[in-house]
């Protein structure tokens, strides 16, 4: 929690003034027994009369007025405190999740990384919240102890008696809960994955039927929720009756012992009545302490995942002094696509072995480099080293002879335009999707990049045209549409270095041929770096790479490689054969 506390350093002010609020509140507070014990020592036993008794009891009923007021103004600021803090620490794990590479992500999860963001976050504004209490209470226990010794210094044993008790069971719960609390957290990251994959994967599971098994999967996690939840508010509920025995048996022996010593002559009635006032603030404070130890440990794990995301090194960083892409030219700055690969090798963090190794090629501006070869041979283990989602753990890779880890992410990235395996689609419109690209895009731009991208035809045959609402993930669209619309925005982009994963898989022979065909004359002399499956979507690249475990197999055109290279000619002929219906 102590590494959480500069998200509150903006509101130190307004927690001086709350801390002012509460303790005029406890002053009020703790002022109202001793006129209590006025108003019965003197207004009643010696006689002070009526009017003794309405004047000490007007000051009291100003007094409680002026308390609670003090008490509503500091729950004010400490809402406004908790909300402005939860909202500050929402955005900092934002923005660090946003500068996570995919390492970061294999390293948290994303369902766990929700939960840090909403769910333990909430746990922290709780317990900001309850800082009024951690504020009030001690010195409401300080001063009853302080007032009830100067009342009766003879029965002061009977506090020190309760609050050896009330600490020795405050000391026992946390020994018992904090193991739980992080337990329980756990566990909502377990459900929250289970509910996150049974929700994006609902058409393979009822493909499958398997709907009873994802309910068993889902139901054993939350039934294990469900058994700590109760195990942890059993003892909660347990808590206050316990601390209200506490109470009333400290009651009933302060008017045992304060009885014998009113008997004797020794202490007047009204300051034991006090007494037992100040004892139970005292006892109270205590109580109210041991509920922050209730909430504490939960927020205290809550606040330990928070600081894990925000404390997460970075494994993919901008150098200090980064490096520049543009060249000043004689027809002005511009920025050249040569992508490079020089003896490149990379193991994704925690594997055993490279994924890829000796990787040596050049991608250059104005021609296509396909990239080919079978399931797991590294195709996008390459795409994803060239916008540094990951970093080659050997060699380099350059563009325009500059290091990629010596640029700004930022400069990288705005000089790629990339469509990944899986087409990723926002909540809007079709407009709005593809001016992610560009913000500053007009609709003659962006209708030019869907035109080129084949996508023209689909989008003005609905009713609202590129003003069409798309659903989360692309649902109520096809995955040819998803693909096309992908590309279209990273046309509009119009970057130095096209980078296209697979990108064309869900499209039609037709629709391939002629995307391929308006792509060339688009991009002009743009670099084009291109992963597919398809001999027919990469035999007319300039440069076509076969990658096998990991390594480059072979390098040519399509006629060189048919010649050359025995895994290419072995992927070509099974699928010309499948074309051919052999």
């Amino acid at each position: 929690m102590l590494k959480l506390s500069r998200f509150l350093r903006p509101f130190a002010l307004q927690i001086i003034i709350v801390v002012g609020f509460l303790f005029l509140q406890a002053i009020a507070d703790l002022s109202l027994p001793a006129y209590m014990s006025d108003i019965v020592n003197i207004g009643i036993q010696q006689g002070g009369g009526i009017d003794y008794i309405l004047q000490t009891g007007l000051k009291m009923l100003g007094i409680t007025l002026f308390g609670g007021l003090c008490a509503v103004l500091a729950g004010l600021l400490i809402a406004r405190i908790a909300a402005g803090a939860s909202k500050s620490v929402r955005k900092a794990v934002f923005a660090k999740v946003e500068s996570f590479s995919n390492a970061e992500f294999d390293q948290i999860s994303t369902a766990s990384l929700i939960t840090r963001t909403t769910n333990d976050v909430a746990q922290v504004q709780q317990l900001i919240l309850t800082l009024r209490i951690v504020l009030f209470a001690p010195v409401m226990g300080i001063g009853g102890i302080i007032f009830a010794i100067n009342k009766s210094p003879s029965l002061s044993w009977i506090i020190a008696l309760a609050l050896a008790i009330m600490l020795t069971i405050i000391i026992s719960l946390l020994s018992v809960v904090l193991p739980k609390f992080k337990l329980a957290q756990t566990l909502i990251d377990r459900m929250n994955l289970v509910a996150r994959e049974n929700l994006s994967g609902m058409m393979v599971i009822r493909a499958y039927n398997a709907q009873a098994f994802q309910e068993n999967r889902f139901d054993e996690v939350n039934t294990d929720l469900t058994k700590l939840n109760r195990f942890l508010y059993k003892i909660m509920v347990f808590v206050n009756p316990l601390m209200q025995f506490i109470t009333n048996g400290v009651s009933l022996l302060i008017v045992w012992f304060g009885a014998r010593a009113i008997a004797d002559s020794s202490m007047p009635i009204g300051d034991m009545l006090a007494f037992i006032q100040y004892t139970a603030m005292v006892l109270f404070s205590f109580m109210m302490i041991t509920m922050i130890f209730v909430i504490l440990p939960r927020a205290a794990v809550s606040g330990t995942r928070i600081a894990e995301v925000l404390e997460t090194p970075l494994s993919i960083t901008d150098p200090e002094e980064p490096q520049s892409l543009t060249t000043v030219e004689p027809g002005g700055a511009r920025v050249k696509g040569i992508v490079e690969f020089k003896d490149v090798g990379f193991r994704f963090p925690g594997a055993e072995e490279d994924t890829l190794s000796g990787i040596t090629f050049t991608a250059r501006p104005g021609r296509t480099t396909a990239i080919i070869g079978t399931t797991g041979s590294g195709k996008s283990a390459i795409m994803n080293l060239i916008p540094r989602f990951y970093d080659v753990t050997r060699g380099s890779i350059t563009i325009n002879g500059v290091d990629v880890r010596n640029l700004s992410q930022h400069e990288l990235r705005e000089n790629i335009g990339y469509v990944p395996q899986k087409s990723v689609l926002f909540t809007g419109t079709i407009a709005s999707n593809l001016v992610f690209a560009d913000k500053n895009a007009g609709e003659e731009q962006y209708r030019q990049a869907a035109k080129v991208a084949q996508a023209e035809a689909f989008i003005e045959g609905k009713q609202d045209g590129y003003d069409s609402e798309i659903a989360q993930g692309g649902a109520n669209i096809s995955g040819g549409q998803k693909q096309r619309l992908a590309i279209a925005r990273a046309l509009l982009k119009k970057p130095a270095i096209y980078l296209f994963d697979d990108s064309f898989s869900a499209l039609d022979f037709k629709t391939d041929a002629a995307l391929r065909k308006a792509l060339k004359d688009y991009t002009g002399d743009s670099t084009i770096i291109i992963v597919a499956q398809r001999i027919g979507t990469i035999m007319s690249a300039d440069q076509i790479i076969v990658l096998d475990n990991g390594g480059i197999a072979g390098i040519g055109t399509h006629a060189e490689l048919m010649e050359t290279c025995p895994q290419y000619k072995e992927i070509a002929e099974s699928q010309f054969r499948k074309e051919a219906g052999l």
